[in-house]
């Protein structure tokens, strides 16, 4: 069961919007090869807001993830694509609905 998770808002710079959609597409598959990740969005909130949301079982897994490739590609691209810094909020989970 997930019990923690983030949810970063990211504001793409005018005219990088494209770039941040294939950039959060791009995401998935490196997000697929994360074993403590088991749940994780990638979002487009309005025309240049985009967000991905992601889920762990617990602090470890989050603390994990942070310090892994998801999260090292986006700084390393933040100056380029955004407007502005990620913001990340770390999130408790209260209640999930899950496929069995």
């Amino acid at each position: 069961m997930v019990t923690v998770a983030l949810f970063v808002r990211l504001q793409a710079k005018p005219g990088k919007e494209a770039d941040v959609e294939s950039f959060l597409k791009q995401g998935l598959s490196m997000a697929n090869q994360e074993t403590t990740t088991p749940i994780w969005f990638a979002l487009r909130l309005g025309p240049s807001t985009f967000g991905i949301f992601d889920a762990f079982a617990d602090e470890a897994g989050r603390s994990a993830h942070l310090s892994g490739p998801i999260a090292a590609a986006l700084m390393a691209n933040a100056a380029d694509l955004l407007a502005e810094p990620p913001q990340i909020e770390h999130v408790d989970i209260l209640g999930v609905k899950l496929p069995s």
